[in-house]
């Protein structure tokens, strides 16, 4: 659905009326908790929310490591043995696990055919910015001489940022990589890190999770004094020529609509291949609730559908 006045890189879709209800139960359950402090102590409740999401069928789940750094594999039955997904999970840099992320990364791989491997990367205030785009790099660069040879970075939230921040990178690398970086989808994703975007404010009150100053707390503890302003911490802040073709899917009633709106709009200005998909009436993870939400399923199909067409070099 477009209106004179959105992009033509912009998809925006209604509020399904079967999903409406469903929505409001999940804003009202989250509403005690909107803008409590995180911290490494709710790692374990954060893992436990993620272990209820729909599991995949036909996939299964190993432990492993990919240049050093320890993750689970997510294998769809008849994945090609040298394509992959290399998928980043969320939770504001600070939680988050493979182990809990491996259900909705096996929806997402069973939908795109594809192999995907979960790094459990380094989490702040322990190992601060810019420790965990230095264990996606090393899981990048070693799947290629692992065999890989066509890769897609997905990530959500502080993933999606991760997912940008390296996409952007990798796009400059001109070294002969064994692997090449053909897709790149972000949920959610955090890009900017000096919080300029203004959804801050104009989505305070929709947002159902997050606050701003709730997620300024998140973003000293990773940055532990680093500049906000640096290109692999707020991807947003990059030379984004050259990246691979890009799927963002964001919520309408996020704090971070901006940051995936304004990535989005400098992306296709650089001639990327970029769309952003705007999901009204709901919050940040919505694709979480994928198999209650139809708009969760429908973002997960059209993510799944992307990333097959580009594994297998499609136009």
């Amino acid at each position: 659905m477009q209106s004179a006045r959105t992009p033509d890189h912009v998809v925006i879709h209604p509020l399904d009326s079967a999903d409406a209800p469903i929505a409001a139960y999940a804003r009202e359950a989250t509403k005690a908790a909107k803008g409590a402090k995180l911290g490494a102590e709710a790692r374990g409740q954060y893992d436990a929310f993620l272990s209820t999401v729909s599991p995949p069928e036909g996939v299964t789940f190993e432990d492993g490591a990919v240049g050093g750094v320890r993750g689970v594999w997510a294998r769809p039955t008849n994945a090609p043995a040298d394509e992959t997904m290399l998928y980043l999970h969320g939770g504001w840099f600070t939680l988050g696990s493979a182990q809990a992320y491996r259900l909705l990364v096996g929806q997402i791989a069973t939908r795109a055919g594809v192999s995907a491997f979960i790094p459990d990367y380094r989490l702040a205030p322990e190992h601060p910015f810019p420790a965990a785009v230095e264990d996606v790099l090393s899981c990048f660069r070693a799947l290629g001489a692992q065999g890989m040879r066509r890769i897609v970075l997905a990530g959500d939230s502080a993933g999606g940022n991760l997912t940008l921040a390296v996409a952007a990178r990798v796009a400059k690398e001109k070294n002969g990589a064994d692997a090449k970086l053909v897709a790149a989808v972000a949920f959610s994703p955090v890009t900017d890190l000096t919080l300029s975007g203004a959804s801050y404010e104009t989505r305070a009150e929709a947002d159902p999770l997050f606050t701003r100053a709730q997620v300024a707390d998140l973003v000293k503890s990773y940055l532990g004094g680093s500049d906000p302003k640096n290109p692999m911490a707020s991807p947003l802040q990059a030379d984004l020529s050259g990246l691979p073709p890009l799927r963002i899917h964001v919520g309408d009633d996020e704090v971070l609509l901006d940051d995936a709106l304004r990535f989005g709009a400098r992306a296709a200005a650089a001639g990327v291949d970029a769309r952003v998909d705007v999901w009204m009436g709901l919050g940040h993870g919505f694709i979480l609730n994928v198999g209650k939400l139809r708009a969760a399923n429908a973002s997960l199909d059209a993510a799944g559908a992307f990333i097959a067409e580009k594994r297998r070099g499609g136009a």
